[in-house]
């Protein structure tokens, strides 16, 4: 007789016999495959993604030169770009020399505190360097500001026509954008002031605005800023400042120890775009705050070293903002000339009416040059234009006044 557990002989043979054909049961392989099934079920990744992030619509940029030249088979060089407001000069001609040098240190990681540039803009403007944080472009600021401050179902407000990375930063935390209608494409400061609730985290102002280039008065941001409670962070992105000839002071407000963030960028009047670099300013603590946000080494040594020095050469800021404003001024005349609506501007761009801006954008194109559609504004029949040098600004006028369907207005009657 087998003892218990022995599995030899005939015993073996009748147990392994019994396991077999309750394996081969029909029931068996019906709920393997139903596991298998389950297993390999396709799951969707939005499953388990914020859901806010649902609605999110990326950022769309202005068209690469290096993408129109692919897609429409011109060379680089017959094409000029005026979508994203570009410095038509290029860098500093110091910057570039500080860059090369740079270039020689790129085995090493840049300095992570950025010491030498935060020093540099904060003797500039009369601050301690503990109120200067560095971002791989302002937009990355923006970001800060955002993971310091923003939770789900928390409120910021911002003018009907601001920066689209406003709101795009706030839907990526779930927050909400209290979006405040902007009457001739300006800042209703008051209406802004009321929007704020408790639920308010923070305020958005740019200043001069983008895409509609206008700008606020001291007086309309002293008031405004008398009437935001405590508990608000707000910041003014002053992107385009370079270009005024008298800015509205914002920095007295840091000064004063409000909750205040100004952002600047080098991308602008100092020409650095491509090398994603901008600044803000802020009292210590807010910037101690933010800076628990920002991953190592954000900024890259070769950004450092041009934007210190464009940031001392104000000859080249100089010339810059004086082709700007005569850029500016000759478009101007030439859309009134045209009977075409525009809104005065500021800054270093024109927003211009034109009809249909697809159409408009898409021949443009045709012709080599790139401008800004405007319907991700909300603004389907307008173009933003960048001031280029004269000559990219005659070349821009001489393919416009071609195309057909233009948005004239009607004469007024006398």
């Amino acid at each position: 007789m087998p003892r218990s557990g022995d599995y030899s002989g005939k015993a073996a043979d009748s147990q392994l016999s019994t396991l077999n054909s309750q394996l081969l049961r029909p029931s068996f392989p019906l709920a393997f495959s139903q596991l298998q099934a389950n297993v390999t079920a396709p799951m969707s990744l939005w499953n388990t993604a914020h859901p806010w992030l649902h609605d999110l619509v990326s950022y769309e940029p202005g068209k690469p030169i290096e993408d129109v030249a692919r897609e429409l088979g011109l060379k680089p060089s017959e094409i000029i770009k005026l979508a994203s407001n570009e410095n038509p000069l290029g860098p500093s001609p110091k910057a570039l020399t500080a860059m090369h040098e740079a270039l020689e240190r790129a085995n090493f990681y840049p300095d992570g505190g950025g010491y030498y540039l935060r020093e540099g803009i904060a003797q500039k403007f009369g601050f301690a360097r503990n109120q200067v944080i560095l971002g791989c472009g302002s937009n990355e600021i923006i970001e800060f500001i955002g993971k310091a401050f923003l939770n789900a179902g928390d409120e910021i407000v911002v003018a009907r026509h601001a920066f689209v990375v406003y709101k795009l930063m706030a839907t990526l935390f779930g927050a909400t954008t209290v979006e405040v209608a902007d009457p001739n494409f300006a800042h209703d400061l008051d209406a802004m002031a009321k929007a704020i609730t408790p639920k308010t985290k923070e305020v958005f102002i740019a200043n001069p605005n983008n895409p509609t280039g206008t700008l606020l008065s001291q007086a309309e941001i002293d008031r405004f800023m008398a009437k935001v409670p405590d508990h608000v962070i707000v910041v003014f992105d002053e992107a385009y400042y370079e270009f005024l000839e008298n800015p509205p002071d914002t920095l007295k407000y840091i000064r004063e120890g409000r909750n205040v963030v100004v952002l600047r960028t080098f991308s602008k009047i100092q020409g650095l775009a491509n090398l994603r670099i901008g600044y803000g300013l802020a009292k210590p603590e807010l910037v101690e705050v933010l800076q628990k946000t920002r991953q190592p080494f954000n900024v890259n040594g070769i950004a450092q070293a041009g934007a210190l020095a464009g940031l001392l050469d104000d000859e080249h800021q100089r010339k810059t903002r004086d082709i700007t404003i005569e850029g500016r001024d000759y478009l101007q005349r030439e859309f009134a000339a045209m009977g075409l609506d525009y809104v005065p501007s500021f800054a270093n761009f024109v927003l211009v009416k034109v009809g249909d801006s697809k159409a408009v954008f898409q021949a443009l194109m045709k012709r080599g040059v790139i401008v800004r559609d405007m319907t991700s504004y909300g603004l389907p029949e307008w173009i933003r234009v960048s001031i280029g040098t004269m000559e990219q600004n005659e070349r821009f006028l001489k393919e416009l006044k071609v195309l057909p369907n233009l948005a004239i207005r009607e004469p007024v009657p006398a």
